[in-house]
């Protein structure tokens, strides 16, 4: 049987998770990234519930023509940060979901940070 990349991915997010989770006060930040768009969602794990989301979809509604590559991703982290602000969010857990800490992903991350989030 041959271990696709998929596969490889499902592995690491099963030994990040097992080390990582998020309260109320300091959210799990998860991000997804497909071919086309990048997800972001601020997760309570004690209660089960999504508190905020947003993504590239979200920003092309908003007006933005979004090409999906770095400074996109950015703009989504930053966009993230500014919605946690306003809910009085300032720091949270960073899941990279399985994803190397690579491009899009270190864009997204350093989007939220300028925006003003802590991990």
């Amino acid at each position: 049987m041959k271990v696709t990349k998929k596969d490889q991915r499902q592995r690491r997010k099963i030994r990040i998770r097992k080390k990582i989770s998020g309260t109320a006060a300091r959210p799990r930040m998860v991000v997804y990234r497909s071919n086309k768009h990048i997800y972001v969602q601020l997760v309570d794990d004690d209660a089960g519930k999504t508190l905020l989301s947003t993504s590239t979809l979200v920003l092309n509604k908003s007006g933005e023509q979004t090409k999906l590559d770095k400074e996109t991703a950015a703009k989504v982290g930053k966009d993230m940060a500014g919605k946690a602000k306003e809910k009085n969010i300032s720091t949270v857990v960073f899941d990279r979901n399985g994803y190397l800490y690579h491009g899009r992903i270190k864009a997204l991350a350093d989007g939220a940070r300028e925006g003003g989030l802590e991990f």
